[in-house]
Protein backbone atom coordinates (compact mmCIF):
# COMPACT_ATOMS: atom_id res chain seq x y z
CA UNK A 1 0.00 0.00 0.00
CA UNK A 2 2.16 2.66 -0.91
CA UNK A 3 -0.95 5.30 -1.74
CA UNK A 4 -3.47 4.63 0.78
CA UNK A 5 -7.09 6.08 1.23
CA UNK A 6 -7.06 6.78 5.19
CA UNK A 7 -10.13 7.34 6.53
CA UNK A 8 -10.78 7.53 10.70
CA UNK A 9 -14.32 6.19 11.20
CA UNK A 10 -15.11 8.67 13.75
CA UNK A 11 -16.71 12.18 14.03
CA UNK A 12 -14.73 12.91 17.41
CA UNK A 13 -12.89 16.09 17.10
CA UNK A 14 -10.54 14.74 19.69
CA UNK A 15 -9.38 11.55 17.71
CA UNK A 16 -9.00 14.26 14.47
CA UNK A 17 -6.71 16.21 16.05
CA UNK A 18 -4.56 13.37 17.99
CA UNK A 19 -4.62 11.76 14.06
CA UNK A 20 -3.24 15.26 12.50
CA UNK A 21 0.08 14.40 15.18
CA UNK A 22 0.98 11.75 12.48
CA UNK A 23 1.16 14.11 9.32
CA UNK A 24 -1.02 11.63 7.29
CA UNK A 25 -3.43 12.31 4.91
CA UNK A 26 -7.12 11.54 5.86
CA UNK A 27 -10.47 12.07 5.81
CA UNK A 28 -13.77 10.99 8.34
CA UNK A 29 -16.72 9.41 8.16
CA UNK A 30 -18.78 8.98 11.30
CA UNK A 31 -19.65 5.01 11.85
CA UNK A 32 -23.33 3.81 13.32
CA UNK A 33 -23.16 0.98 15.42
CA UNK A 34 -24.52 0.23 18.31
CA UNK A 35 -22.31 0.58 21.55
CA UNK A 36 -24.33 -1.48 24.09
CA UNK A 37 -22.17 -3.45 26.00
CA UNK A 38 -23.18 -7.55 25.89
CA UNK A 39 -24.08 -9.55 28.33
CA UNK A 40 -21.06 -10.93 29.78
CA UNK A 41 -18.40 -9.05 27.80
CA UNK A 42 -15.20 -7.75 29.66
CA UNK A 43 -14.87 -4.32 29.41
CA UNK A 44 -10.85 -4.84 27.26
CA UNK A 45 -13.12 -6.97 24.62
CA UNK A 46 -16.07 -3.95 24.68
CA UNK A 47 -13.44 -1.74 23.75
CA UNK A 48 -11.79 -4.05 21.00
CA UNK A 49 -15.64 -4.90 19.65
CA UNK A 50 -16.30 -1.29 19.29
CA UNK A 51 -13.24 -0.20 17.83
CA UNK A 52 -13.48 -3.20 14.89
CA UNK A 53 -17.03 -2.50 14.46
CA UNK A 54 -16.93 1.19 13.82
CA UNK A 55 -13.87 0.57 11.66
CA UNK A 56 -15.85 -2.13 9.87
CA UNK A 57 -19.13 0.22 9.23
CA UNK A 58 -17.15 2.44 7.47
CA UNK A 59 -15.06 -0.32 5.46
CA UNK A 60 -18.29 -2.08 4.24
CA UNK A 61 -18.58 1.04 2.05
CA UNK A 62 -15.16 2.17 1.28
CA UNK A 63 -13.28 -1.69 0.63
CA UNK A 64 -10.45 -0.10 -0.99
CA UNK A 65 -9.45 2.01 2.30
CA UNK A 66 -7.83 1.68 5.54
CA UNK A 67 -10.08 2.56 8.07
CA UNK A 68 -9.16 3.63 11.51
CA UNK A 69 -11.35 2.70 14.17
CA UNK A 70 -11.37 3.43 18.25
CA UNK A 71 -13.34 3.43 21.43
CA UNK A 72 -12.85 4.07 24.81
CA UNK A 73 -14.11 2.33 28.21
CA UNK A 74 -13.33 3.86 31.71
CA UNK A 75 -13.61 1.27 34.38
CA UNK A 76 -14.33 2.11 37.90
CA UNK A 77 -13.38 -1.18 39.51
CA UNK A 78 -15.29 -3.43 37.84
CA UNK A 79 -17.76 -0.66 37.17
CA UNK A 80 -18.23 0.76 33.54
CA UNK A 81 -18.31 4.55 33.47
CA UNK A 82 -19.92 5.72 29.73
CA UNK A 83 -20.04 9.14 28.56
CA UNK A 84 -22.21 10.51 31.28
CA UNK A 85 -24.54 12.98 28.44
CA UNK A 86 -26.00 14.92 31.06
CA UNK A 87 -24.59 17.26 33.67
CA UNK A 88 -26.12 15.40 36.67
CA UNK A 89 -24.66 12.26 35.60
CA UNK A 90 -21.32 13.73 35.23
CA UNK A 91 -20.94 15.41 38.89
CA UNK A 92 -22.28 11.60 39.58
CA UNK A 93 -19.72 10.33 37.96
CA UNK A 94 -16.79 12.58 39.63
CA UNK A 95 -17.85 12.21 42.89
CA UNK A 96 -17.33 8.14 42.61
CA UNK A 97 -13.90 8.93 41.00
CA UNK A 98 -12.88 11.11 43.88
CA UNK A 99 -9.57 9.56 44.93
CA UNK A 100 -9.56 6.54 43.41
CA UNK A 101 -8.44 4.80 40.44
CA UNK A 102 -9.84 4.53 37.14
CA UNK A 103 -8.51 2.49 34.06
CA UNK A 104 -8.70 3.98 30.58
CA UNK A 105 -8.97 0.87 27.79
CA UNK A 106 -9.03 2.18 24.66
CA UNK A 107 -9.21 0.17 21.67
CA UNK A 108 -7.70 0.48 17.99
CA UNK A 109 -8.75 -0.97 14.89
CA UNK A 110 -7.47 -1.34 11.34
CA UNK A 111 -9.52 -2.50 8.90
CA UNK A 112 -9.17 -2.93 4.86
CA UNK A 113 -11.79 -5.20 2.98
CA UNK A 114 -9.79 -5.64 0.03
CA UNK A 115 -6.41 -5.73 1.88
CA UNK A 116 -7.85 -8.24 4.30
CA UNK A 117 -6.86 -6.53 7.33
CA UNK A 118 -8.28 -6.47 10.69
CA UNK A 119 -6.18 -5.56 13.44
CA UNK A 120 -6.95 -4.43 16.62
CA UNK A 121 -5.14 -3.39 19.96
CA UNK A 122 -6.72 -2.36 23.31
CA UNK A 123 -4.03 0.03 24.95
CA UNK A 124 -4.65 0.62 29.36
CA UNK A 125 -3.86 3.36 31.06
CA UNK A 126 -4.64 4.14 34.80
CA UNK A 127 -5.21 7.40 36.07
CA UNK A 128 -5.50 8.56 40.09
CA UNK A 129 -8.09 10.96 40.98
CA UNK A 130 -7.35 13.89 43.85
CA UNK A 131 -9.66 14.17 46.28
CA UNK A 132 -12.81 16.27 44.32
CA UNK A 133 -15.29 18.50 46.43
CA UNK A 134 -18.35 19.00 44.74
CA UNK A 135 -17.01 23.27 43.93
CA UNK A 136 -14.13 21.48 42.34
CA UNK A 137 -16.24 19.47 40.22
CA UNK A 138 -18.71 21.99 39.50
CA UNK A 139 -15.92 24.59 37.84
CA UNK A 140 -14.38 21.52 35.49
CA UNK A 141 -17.51 20.73 34.31
CA UNK A 142 -18.44 24.25 34.00
CA UNK A 143 -15.10 25.30 31.97
CA UNK A 144 -14.69 21.76 29.98
CA UNK A 145 -18.29 20.32 29.65
CA UNK A 146 -16.85 16.84 28.89
CA UNK A 147 -20.04 15.08 28.59
CA UNK A 148 -19.07 13.16 25.86
CA UNK A 149 -16.13 11.92 27.26
CA UNK A 150 -15.76 8.01 29.08
CA UNK A 151 -15.18 8.92 32.39
CA UNK A 152 -16.05 12.76 32.33
CA UNK A 153 -12.54 13.53 32.00
CA UNK A 154 -11.04 15.47 29.30
CA UNK A 155 -6.97 14.72 30.09
CA UNK A 156 -6.20 16.91 27.43
CA UNK A 157 -7.79 20.28 29.19
CA UNK A 158 -8.28 20.97 32.80
CA UNK A 159 -9.48 17.20 33.32
CA UNK A 160 -5.70 17.18 34.44
CA UNK A 161 -5.77 19.50 37.06
CA UNK A 162 -8.52 16.50 38.65
CA UNK A 163 -5.47 13.57 38.73
CA UNK A 164 -2.97 12.93 41.07
CA UNK A 165 -1.13 10.03 38.71
CA UNK A 166 -0.98 8.86 35.74
CA UNK A 167 0.52 5.23 35.01
CA UNK A 168 0.64 3.70 31.41
CA UNK A 169 2.24 3.41 28.46
CA UNK A 170 0.57 5.66 25.75
CA UNK A 171 -0.92 8.68 27.69
CA UNK A 172 -2.83 9.47 23.68
CA UNK A 173 -4.81 6.50 24.92
CA UNK A 174 -6.62 8.98 27.78
CA UNK A 175 -7.40 11.60 24.80
CA UNK A 176 -8.68 8.15 22.65
CA UNK A 177 -6.61 7.12 20.20
CA UNK A 178 -3.48 5.66 21.04
CA UNK A 179 -0.89 6.58 18.94
CA UNK A 180 1.95 4.31 19.77
CA UNK A 181 -0.91 1.44 19.23
CA UNK A 182 -1.67 2.65 16.06
CA UNK A 183 1.58 3.63 14.42
CA UNK A 184 2.43 -0.20 14.78
CA UNK A 185 -0.51 -1.37 13.47
CA UNK A 186 0.32 1.17 10.48
CA UNK A 187 3.81 0.14 10.34
CA UNK A 188 2.32 -3.85 9.55
CA UNK A 189 0.01 -2.97 7.48
CA UNK A 190 2.65 -1.00 5.43
CA UNK A 191 1.73 2.63 5.74
CA UNK A 192 4.61 3.69 8.12
CA UNK A 193 3.93 7.24 9.37
CA UNK A 194 7.50 8.18 8.90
Amino acid sequence: MTTVDLILASSSPYRRNLLRRLGLSFRCIAPDIDETPRAGERPAELAARLALAKAGAVAHGNPGALVIGSDQVALLGETILAKPGTLANAQAQLRLCSGREVVFLTGVSLVCQQQQIRRVHVEPFAVRFRELDDAMIDRYLARDQPLDCAGSLKVESLGIALLARLAGDDPTSLEGLPLIGLTSLLNECGVPPI
